[in-house]
């Protein structure tokens, strides 16, 4: 049963931090300079809290966040309460990965778009995640291989 736990906990955990991690890797690149909604005060906003979010131990993070966690998930302890930290911890990793991949994109491609007409929405999702696709997945198995040794430490705790 605990291995269960530890699948539950890493698949949930995965897949809102993909969510997470993509809107918020896509909000990064967007605002940035020269990005579809350029907003240097949204950018560098989200990039301190992504920056400090990656920068802080995880062990210090699960205990932080304890109250946090008992609103979101109704305990602090067990296999669905250490989905909060895990979540937490993992969204700044995956988002500065998906920032770094859609940046990584020739931006004649983006330009190639944007002369076609395409809109934002068909820009972001068309170009930038199509283009992205492999390294995207690639940071994403980072993420869930990370995430995986997360678990081990909330299971310590």
């Amino acid at each position: 049963t605990a291995t269960w736990q530890t699948l539950a906990m890493t698949a949930i955990s995965s897949v809102l931090t993909v969510i997470g991690g993509v809107i918020l890797g896509l909000v990064l690149v967007g605002t940035g300079k020269g990005g579809l909604f350029p907003n240097r005060a949204v950018n560098q906003i989200l990039g301190t809290i992504v920056n400090i979010g990656r920068s802080f131990p995880f062990v210090i993070l699960v205990v932080a966040i304890i109250p946090f966690t008992r609103m979101v998930a109704g305990t602090s302890i067990g296999w669905k309460a250490a989905i909060v930290p895990l979540t937490v911890g993992a969204i700044p990793f995956f988002a500065r990965l998906v920032e770094s991949n859609l940046l990584g994109i020739e931006p004649g491609k983006i330009e190639a778009a944007k002369m076609m007409g395409a809109s934002r929405r068909q820009i972001m999702f068309d170009v930038q995640i199509r283009e992205a696709l492999p390294a995207l997945i690639q940071s994403i198995t980072v993420t869930v291989i990370t995430l995986i040794g997360y678990s081990a430490i909330t299971g310590m705790l």
